[in-house]
């Protein structure tokens, strides 16, 4: 009996040595990467793909060396229900345990855009299919719906002039109403409580102010300019006086082919605002925090003219002849 018992004990100790090499071959190859110089891959999992297929996938691409133990790490990891959907960048450079921990976590890979201060609906549309971001008809179809629009409280048609400037980051097969949204999230985030009284303040409402920053965005480039061309604009409007602005004029034209003509300025349009007294129809172009900024807040002077230097800056006036004069030097000598 007490043979038996030893034997029984042996065997015991035999399966617990055994289990115990198991379990630190297990952990030694979840900690160490398979390949030190492993690049980059981009991997997706679709939506209900298991584990066994997960691993699988990436044992087909070099990315882990083996399947089996990766997925047996998986599940004594009580991961194997846990792995989520999506895109993601993975080497074999990364050890199975850091793999995991990313699909688990569900980093999947972002793709950037950056949105330039000034652009508009059209020209964001345009560069979401060199993002990653999906096709820019789909992308315009979502920023014109006007009931998407209203739905997110924009006293609009589309979203031109609420697409916020600014650098996103998003996810493999995100919707264009996701970015659009993000994007309207951004503006709400910079267009501060403060501001909106300032709008009150100065009797304007908060689409007025965006359609007046769309057009300072699209007049200067220079940021220091910008409370000065507000300036103008702002008594301008006060006095009844028309905005007389080119870049409205512009935006009213279907298919621009970069030259302004003088029968573009006469022709009426709700954009022209050689011929409509006021703001436009809605804003021109998606301004950013400085232009908004200068909207809400003009420098404080008699100008009602002004003419470009061709270096970038203005010349302002206060009155028709020293605009005549500033037009004629820097506009008609050259």
């Amino acid at each position: 009996m007490q043979k038996k018992i030893i034997i029984v004990a042996v065997v015991l100790l035999i399966l617990v040595a055994l289990a115990g090499g198991a379990l630190l071959n297990l952990l030694n190859f979840a900690a160490r990467p398979g390949s030190v110089e492993g690049v980059e891959q981009d991997v997706v999992i679709p939506p209900g793909r298991g584990l066994k297929a997960t691993a699988a996938d990436l044992h087909a691409r070099g990315i882990v060396t083996d399947a089996f133990k990766f997925n047996l790490y998986a599940r004594l990891k009580g991961d194997d229900k846990r792995i989520k959907a999506g895109e993601y960048r993975l080497s074999s450079s990364y050890s199975p345990k850091k793999i995991l921990g990313i699909i688990v976590s569900g980093k999947v890979r972002l793709y950037r855009i950056t949105i330039p201060e000034g652009l508009n609906l059209v020209q964001i549309a345009r560069m979401m299919p060199a993002a990653g971001l999906g096709s820019e008809k789909r992308f315009t179809a979502a920023a014109n719906d006007e009931e998407f629009a209203h739905r997110l409280d924009i006293p609009a048609s589309s979203f031109e002039g609420y697409l916020f400037p600014d650098t996103y980051h998003f996810p493999r097969g995100v919707s264009a109403q996701k970015i659009i949204q993000t994007m309207v999230q951004r503006f709400r985030q910079v267009f501060k409580p403060a501001w909106e009284a300032r709008a009150r303040e100065i009797d304007m409402s908060v689409h007025q102010v965006v359609i007046l920053a769309s057009i300072i965005e699209k007049e200067t480039g220079e940021p220091a300019e910008r409370p000065l061309i507000s300036s103008v604009f702002h008594n301008r409007l006060r006095r009844g006086m028309r905005l007389a602005s080119d870049p409205t004029v512009i935006y009213g034209i279907k298919d621009f082919n970069g030259n302004l003509t003088r029968r573009d300025l006469k022709t009426r349009t709700p954009y022209n605002t050689y011929k409509i007294k006021g703001l436009p129809l809605g804003p021109i172009s998606n301004p950013g925090a400085g232009a908004l900024e200068a909207a809400l807040y003009p420098a404080d002077t008699d100008y009602l003219y002004f003419v470009s230097k061709k270096d970038g800056t203005h010349q302002f006036s206060k009155t028709y002849a020293a605009h005549e004069k500033a037009v004629r030097k820097y506009q008609l000598r050259r």
